[in-house]
């Protein structure tokens, strides 16, 4: 299983964070929960300007832990749009971890899946805008 020399995709990540001792389980592994919570906050910045407005998380449609994150990892997210929907977006996160500074190796940790759908103000759905 050759999990070093994973290639990052050639886009710019949605999000780049490095999780901090807080977040760690008793294991010393950073928790799910905060790979999650991470996740969503990526999807939806694609899903947000797509809607161009407010968006509402519907569904975790997939969540697949590929491997543990640790602390001082530094975690890039990358989100993009798969689906489009009359109200709804569906948009795929794929999460890879920069680990070990001095020989720097790239693994990817997390893939998941979610969809949003486009609200009003007062929390209803709205259609999302047709795409220029």
């Amino acid at each position: 299983m050759g999990h070093e020399g994973v290639k990052i995709p050639g886009i710019e990540p949605v999000l780049r964070v490095m999780p901090m001792p807080a977040d760690m389980n008793g294991n010393g592994d950073i928790f799910g929960g905060w790979v999650m919570a991470q996740c969503d906050i990526a999807a939806a910045i694609p899903a947000m300007r797509r809607a161009r407005g407010r968006i509402a998380t519907v569904a975790v449609n997939s969540f697949l832990f590929k491997q543990p994150i640790s602390v001082g990892d530094i975690v890039s997210f990358y989100a993009e749009i798969v689906r489009v929907g009359r109200t709804s977006i569906t948009v795929d996160v794929q999460v890879y971890a920069e680990r070990n500074p001095s020989h720097p190796v790239v693994v990817k940790v997390t893939e998941a899946q979610f969809t949003y759908v486009a609200i009003n103000d007062d929390g209803s759905k709205r259609e999302v805008p047709v795409a220029n």
